[in-house]
């Protein structure tokens, strides 16, 4: 399976998905409901988001996902 993993392409998707889950459109929904949604929407987001800025390696067959969670001004 390593061999035929495009870690960038990967990342690329993880990417996409963050980007489709802020355009998703709100469903015909109220009350409870739509906060359960906002909130499910805000949680893919996050997730999506930080796979999609991983930096990735792969080192004998060990996929590395390096997150900098640190505010941008805290970066190196």
């Amino acid at each position: 399976m390593a061999d035929s993993l495009d870690i960038d392409a990967m990342l690329a998707r993880f990417r996409e998905r963050a980007a489709a889950v802020r355009k998703r459109p709100l469903p015909p929904v109220a009350g409870e409901e739509r906060q359960a949604f906002i909130t499910q929407a805000n949680t893919d987001f996050m997730d999506f988001a930080i796979i999609g800025d991983a930096d990735a390696s792969l080192a004998d067959g060990i996929l590395t996902l390096s997150v900098d969670l640190r505010p941008p001004d805290a970066r190196s």
